[in-house]
């Protein structure tokens, strides 16, 4: 029988693992993007300002998040679950788990952004309350290889 998934805070030592687990779930932009996502000593620069959730299957990391709180808001970018564990629903619980954090944390919303080529996105952030509050220029020292920026969302965190 499978273990039970378990949500956790990640530590500075998984930044290896967490840091293959973005650039699986990430390998889907390559169609715009070349390169992986990130970089473990760039996870490791994020743990310096924020916090990574993960969702742990017995010994495997099968989702992360990242989260900041930025004074009153909450920032969250990153989510990535193992391809093969997409469209279960733990990209959703994942979310949950991160929000929680943040209401915790004394946050009263969340932001994040996604690029708007990927258009799934948008719909599935909205089935879990987010709202689109604007554009913002990817950034050019990306490459995108087509035209593209980043969508603003976000929602409220009601207690």
């Amino acid at each position: 029988m499978a273990a039970e998934v378990c949500f956790r805070k990640a530590v500075a030592a998984e930044a290896d693992a967490i840091a293959g687990l973005i650039n699986q779930a990430f390998a889907v932009v390559r169609f715009f993007i070349d390169g992986d996502r990130t970089s473990s000593e760039q996870v490791r620069e994020l743990f310096g300002t924020g916090d990574f959730l993960v969702a742990q299957d017995g010994n495997a990391l099968v989702g992360c998040v990242y989260l900041e709180r930025r004074g009153e808001r909450g920032y969250v970018g990153l989510l990535s679950i193992d391809p093969a564990r997409q469209r279960s629903g733990l990209g959703s619980r994942l979310m949950a788990v991160a929000e929680e954090h943040a209401r915790k944390a004394g946050c009263h919303a969340m932001d994040l952004r996604v690029v708007n080529l990927r258009r799934e996105l948008p719909p599935f952030y909205r089935r879990l309350g987010y709202a689109e509050t604007g554009t913002e220029p990817f950034p050019p020292e990306a490459k995108p290889k087509l035209p593209c920026h980043l969508v603003t969302m976000s929602k409220a965190l009601t207690r």
